[in-house]
């Protein structure tokens, strides 16, 4: 599979990275110091895989490009501008998906509580509407073992997995890959109001209208079309906005 950090610039990355930590803050889908977004950095001279990832301790509006940590493929750290390491036991889930799928520059991985609710109930996401009708027949399922830190439990995982950018781990939270920090982002971001209108909905107590099965492909097939012209072109209008809002909301987070 292609190595998407190929033609990417490392300063890009970093700065990309830090704004998905912050938007993610700003959004309100962290989870105190826990969880973790990644992105795969080129390999480095020795052929050494390696990755950025958020020092340990640190909340998520406080990540910047330059506090990132690069650490390899087991979550040794290789530098730390911060000095205070990384959750080597947190990276096990990142390390397996980037190891097995070399097509994701970014793993994002959430505990919200929309998204904990929906891997909670054995039908996860519905069909409702057009947000959650892009990740028809698209989502795959990994059932809960515990917390995240049995290396064995890996390779499950990445099995579970397979080919597929979004992923719920049964009543744990949501995994979503991406070509790029920006993709990973957005598609969080749309699983989350997927998840949040389906709540909403089911609360009602009215009936839901579930979108027939052709109806959500063709919209699933729709939103692909239009990833894929966005990563070919390499400009993303939406990340650009998403950029200038930081600015305002969290000026610094590219220092």
């Amino acid at each position: 599979m292609p190595d998407g950090t190929r033609d990417l610039p490392i300063a890009r990355l970093r700065r990309d990275l830090a704004a998905a930590y912050r938007l993610i803050a700003l959004e309100g889908m962290d989870d105190s110091i826990f969880t973790h977004i990644s992105a795969r950095l080129p390999d480095g001279p020795d052929g050494q895989k390696r990755f950025l990832l958020n020092p340990y301790g640190l909340r998520f509006d406080e990540v910047t490009a330059a506090n990132l940590v690069t650490v390899d493929e087991s979550g040794a750290v290789l530098d730390d501008p911060h000095g205070a390491g990384v959750n080597a036991a947190g990276f096990t889930i990142h390390s397996a998906v980037h190891m097995a799928r070399h097509d994701a520059v970014c793993v994002l991985h959430t505990h919200t509580v929309a998204g904990v609710a929906v891997s909670s109930v054995r039908e996860g996401l519905l069909s409702l509407n057009q947000w959650s009708a892009q990740f028809h027949d698209r989502v795959a399922f990994h059932d809960y073992e515990g917390i995240a830190l049995d290396l064995d439990e890996r390779a499950r995982l990445v099995a579970d997995l397979g080919a597929r950018n979004v992923m719920f781990l049964r009543n744990h939270g949501v995994l979503v890959l991406g070509r790029s920090v920006a993709e990973a982002v957005i598609s969080m971001m749309n699983l989350e109001r997927s998840c949040r209108a389906q709540i909403a909905a089911l609360g009602m107590g009215l009936t839901p209208v579930v979108l027939p099965d052709d109806v959500a492909e063709h919209t699933a097939r729709q939103y692909e079309h239009a990833n894929d012209r966005i990563h070919e072109s390499g400009r993303n209008p939406e990340w650009d906005a998403m950029l200038r809002r930081l600015e305002t909301a969290a000026p610094g987070y590219d220092a």
